[in-house]
């Protein structure tokens, strides 16, 4: 009995560890999308507050994926890094460029 709770319990686990990422995902792709709108408007500002946003929820579906996934959300936290970095440099066109990428993995990865 114990062993069938036990069992019970982790595929609970594992399934709502599932969730839990496609909504960290979902948010990166959201605010990552932001930060480019943004960014077309020439709005650094407001660019390097959505790609920090996307950046927290990135860190927590990322550790939470495996595969061709995790490899598209590393390399789209590191597109969205470089985001901030000319974004605070007040460079929107570059950053904006960075954050499309960011986007582009996401999509890739299927977040």
């Amino acid at each position: 009995m114990k062993t069938t709770v036990a069992l019970i319990a982790s595929a609970l686990l594992i399934a709502s560890s599932g969730v839990f990422a496609e909504e960290h995902a979902a948010e990166s792709l959201k605010h990552a999308e932001h930060a480019v709108t943004h960014g077309k408007a020439g709005h650094a500002p407001q660019l390097v507050e959505h790609a920090e946003k996307a950046l927290a929820h990135v860190d927590k579906a990322e550790s939470a994926a495996s595969g061709d996934a995790k490899a598209h959300i590393s390399a789209g936290k590191k597109s969205l890094e470089e985001s901030i970095a000319h974004g605070k440099q007040n460079h929107a066109e570059v950053a904006t460029k960075h954050a499309e990428e960011a986007v582009g993995h996401f999509k890739a990865g299927n977040i």
